[in-house]
């Protein structure tokens, strides 16, 4: 409840005070801290019905209705655009109002009844939050409405909020009522215009129904389902094929399988890739998920042209498309379970036609998932929880919810006692970085040698130059480079000659292109392993994600103690000791969102004891693929068992063969899979010896994932049901691992074929929404992964939770045409008439001597720098050009004849200033 005292009583309100009331009214607000100042920044529903006048958030009318929408920025809107999309589908323009004071106002008189849509925009980009959206009702309707998230979710132990509307409606008694896991107080304060606020504070997760009642008859909605979400809940999900098979008509016998690629079109013209495979028969058939009755069109394509025949005609009849109301689900298991054992239900899918099925369990632990295809149409589900508490179920079919689904199951048992320690730190956006100004990468990373450290940055139009890396303090180094121009840089940092975690790195030079928590990056041994009572580090990079807040939690067995020094350049350098050994999970947000591969799965070690003792010998540097290899190990005195494994690029494991050669030393004999970088895990009596685990680079095939590129329009914006594509630029990479996943509100339906240029991921998206696509090659996020695609259209399928798609491809080494031929040129940016050049060289020589000049190409941009030397009987004797650093060049030519000589100096294909220059010998 606000009120306002009488300025002698108290100060006036400050942007935190407003702040407080935009958050009790309209739920959605947040307050972001710019170079000091505090702004408000609105993104949610709008509660008005009309927007007739700008309400300026002062004392004097602070308690009048809300009738406008305020943008409090840091600067006036330079191109401002905003639209209303009517539930008719129209689109009518509002009225912005520059108020010249840092606010923009914008009034709009609707025309319809129902849910509008407002887009704000400022330099063609979306504001934060836009569109917003609003319902519209008729003063006269008398309907009592409810809005606000506190009906459909919320967070448990935090407050769900949610206004009802009077207006209108005439005399009545109002109730409320909140069941659910918990008791939930409630309170309520009546607003004097219409209107009562009502907030209630749910204590466990779970599903809470809303009762309000106006003259004791539900108001319309009403009762209200909202499901309440414990924080930091895990979640974990399965995903069970059933695709129909059908051959294709005809004889199609191609050979070469991996060169087609296949879509289906829907009688609806929902077009999607399919998948092709061999059948029994050697026919060629197509694998797809039937989602509609009638003539399909199947188009097999080789390069962009069809095959022979194509395209085919599929008919798909009643009973073979997948229906969701047709799957039976029996068993307890999904009302009440326990924790530390399996709990089985039964999935019966014979009826339901074709389509793939999915299940998540989201809940205090993330609990394991088993599943037994009884290959008869029907399956046997388990999960096992560690901890008690409320579970949400999804279970899918055909990418819609079962009946019953998302089912909310009551867990009793004894939990595993884990405890959870977070941290949080505001972090400021870094100043924009310039063309020509000194940038500035780091990274904590002990127990190495900067010998061993080496440093690339490749520029927008494709320029790889070396970059200067030194240690600024005992195991902090620093990465320096000076750019020539704006745009995207990736800087690769290599610890013998592999890329360390987090590498590539993209760094922004200019303003950002977008921020957010996908743009934050972390790696280091700390979100791999630790020891028992020792300080366990990692980096996190903040510098891509702009302004934001940081949270670090640590959950396992012990609690932690989290220690964080910020480096104040978009860098940080988080430590945390934990005193028991155990599985921990190290979760990353920014913006209350989880960071890409966010929560961390860490085993701590028990305290080393002897296995410090241990040291590595003749550890082997040229390593093939299944040829043996070995190293030394030597004890030290220490006593006890040695075991290890090598852990291939793909994440299977095999055993090293340990042999004891004499008292002191073991030899350990491992023969790698896989071509990449391996990881060779060696533990004494449990506990990592130190280094372990070991990278040891296979196969002399580089696989560089900073040299792989990603473009197409499905890394922009998309629609659903419309089939979108984007390529992964391979050529320069050579072979590796390539894995493609896309996290959205919906499954999609994806493939990946081999172009010239590398590989083409297309899918479908079915639900309107976010989707975060990650690229990574050999294991590594490539530069702009995950990439963050908004979709846009109707909904096709039913909204979920968080789903993944993901395909993963052995890949080739591709080299593309232009490339046949030989290497090709970088695309350099540069402007040869800033080239200056002075010197005797230029204007005089003399017989049998050095002369000289000197061409400054500083300013010039990048590029080759040619100088040749013609003569009355042809070329000079000899002529030698010596960079001396930063595009500075010196120039030394010998002449035999005397005459009147030539000079060309050519930055690039351009003539400098004053080329050719005439020289008198």
């Amino acid at each position: 409840m606000y009120r306002w005292a009488e300025p002698e009583e108290a100060p006036p309100a400050t942007w935190l005070d407003v702040s407080d009331f935009y958050r009790a009214t309209l739920k959605s607000v947040t307050i972001s801290e710019v170079d000091g100042e505090v702004r408000a920044i609105y993104y949610g529903s709008v509660p008005s019905t009309v927007a007739k006048e700008c309400l300026l958030l002062t004392p004097d009318n602070f308690g009048h209705a809300f009738e406008g929408l305020i943008f409090l920025t840091q600067y006036y809107f330079n191109t401002r655009k905003a639209e209303v999309k009517m539930p008719s589908g129209n689109v009518d323009k509002p009225v912005i109002e520059d108020n010249r004071d840092g606010t923009v106002c914008v009034k709009y008189e609707p025309r319809e009844e129902g849910l509008h849509e407002l887009a704000v925009k400022y330099n063609g980009e979306h504001v934060q939050g836009s569109p917003f959206k609003f319902h519209v009702d008729s003063l006269s309707s008398g309907y009592v409405t409810a809005y606000g998230p506190g009906l459909t979710h919320g967070v448990c132990g935090e407050p769900g909020n949610f206004t009802i509307s009077t207006k209108g409606s005439g005399a009545g008694g109002l109730s409320m009522a909140v069941e659910g896991p918990s008791k939930a107080e409630i309170s309520c304060h009546d607003n004097k215009d219409g209107t009562v606020s009502v907030s209630y504070l749910p204590t466990a997760p779970g599903e809470y129904k809303i009762t309000v009642k106006f003259g004791d008859k539900h108001i319309k909605g009403s009762p209200y389902n909202a499901k309440i979400t414990g924080e930091g809940r895990k979640r974990n999900q399965i995903s069970v094929g059933s695709c129909s098979e059908v051959s294709l008509p005809g004889k199609v016998s191609e050979q070469d399988i991996r060169s087609l690629n296949a879509s289906i079109q829907a009688p609806s013209g929902l077009e999607e890739p399919c998948f092709l495979k061999k059948l029994p028969n050697n026919n060629l058939g197509i694998s797809f998920t039937p989602r509609e009755v009638g003539e399909h069109v199947v188009s097999v394509k080789r390069m962009g042209k069809h095959i022979t025949n194509s395209p085919f005609k599929i008919t798909v009849a009643d009973k073979e498309v997948g229906d969701a109301k047709k799957v039976k689900v029996t068993g307890n298991a999904l009302k009440d379970g326990k924790t530390h054992v399996d709990n089985t239900f039964t999935v019966d899918t014979r009826n339901a036609g074709y389509g793939g099925l999915s299940l998540s369990i989201e809940g205090p632990s993330k609990a394991e998932i088993q599943c037994q295809d009884k290959e008869d149409g029907t399956l046997n589900i388990s999960y096992k929880p560690t901890e008690p508490g409320y579970y949400i179920v999804n279970l899918k079919f055909a990418d819609h919810h079962v009946e019953g689904s998302p089912f909310t199951v009551k867990v009793q048992g004894e939990g595993s006692n884990r405890q959870r320690e977070k941290i949080q730190r505001q972090r400021e956006a870094v100043p924009i970085t310039e063309v020509g100004s000194e940038c500035k990468l780091t990274f904590k990373m002990p127990g190495v040698t900067s010998l061993d450290l080496s440093s690339t940055v490749t520029s927008p139009g494709g320029v790889t130059e070396d970059a200067e890396i030194n240690e600024v303090e005992d195991g902090l180094y620093a990465v320096h480079f000076v750019p020539k121009e704006l745009g995207v840089h990736t800087v690769s940092v290599r610890y013998k000659e592999m890329h360390i975690p987090g590498s590539p790195f993209q760094f922004t030079v200019g303003p950002l292109r977008d921020g957010g928590a996908h743009r934050v990056h972390a790696g280091g041994p700390g979100l791999e392993r630790g020891e028992a009572g020792q300080p366990t580090e990692f980096n996190v990079w903040t510098r891509e994600a702009g302004a934001g807040s940081l949270a670090i939690s640590v959950e396992g067995p012990s609690k932690a103690e989290i220690d964080f020094k910020d480096r104040k350049d978009g860098s940080c350098y988080v430590s945390y000791r934990v005193g028991d050994p155990g599985e921990y999970r190290v979760g990353i947000k920014f913006n209350d969102q989880h960071i890409p591969d966010s929560p961390y799965k860490v085993y701590i070690s028990p305290a080393m004891g002897d296995a410090h003792k241990l040291e590595v010998a003749q550890f082997p540097t040229d390593v093939q693929v299944d040829k043996p290899a070995q190293f030394l190990v030597h004890k030290n005195g220490a006593k006890g068992e040695l075991d290890a494994k090598i852990v291939s690029p793909g994440g299977s494991e095999d055993d090293c063969f340990i042999q004891l050669i004499d008292q002191d030393t073991y030899s350990v004999r491992f023969m790698p899979r896989e071509n990449g970088v391996n990881s060779i895990h060696s533990k004494f009596n449990g506990v990592h010896i130190p280094g372990s685990p070991f990278r040891i680079k296979v196969g002399k095939e580089d696989a560089d994932p900073a040299a792989v590129h990603a473009v197409g329009n499905g890394l922009g914006e998309v629609k659903t049901g419309h089939k979108t594509d984007f390529i992964v630029d391979t050529c320069a990479a050579g072979a590796g691992t390539l894995a493609v996943t896309i996290d959205g509100p919906s499954k999609v339906s994806m493939d990946c074929t081999e172009v010239e240029e590398g590989y083409k991921v297309r899918y479908t998206p079915l639900v309107p929404g976010d989707y975060y696509i990650s690229v990574k090659y050999n294991s590594y996020h490539i530069v702009g992964s995950p990439f963050k695609v908004t979709c846009t259209g109707e909904d096709l399928a039913e909204r979920g939770a968080q789903e993944s798609s993901s395909v993963v491809v052995e890949t080739v080494h591709k080299v593309s045409k232009s490339r046949v031929q030989g290497p090709t040129l970088p695309h350099f940016k540069s402007d040869a008439s800033k080239v200056t050049c002075k010197g005797m060289g230029l204007k005089k020589a003399y017989l049998q001597k050095q002369n000289q000049f000197t061409v400054h190409a500083g300013d010039a941009g990048n590029n080759i720098l040619y100088v040749g030397m013609y003569g009355p009987k042809g070329p000079c004797e000899e002529c030698f050009i010596k960079h001396m650093g930063r595009n500075n060049y010196q120039v030394n030519y010998v002449v035999r004849e005397r005459g009147d000589y030539i000079v060309l100096v050519k930055w690039g294909d351009e003539h400098i200033p004053g080329s050719p220059f005439k020289v008198d010998v």
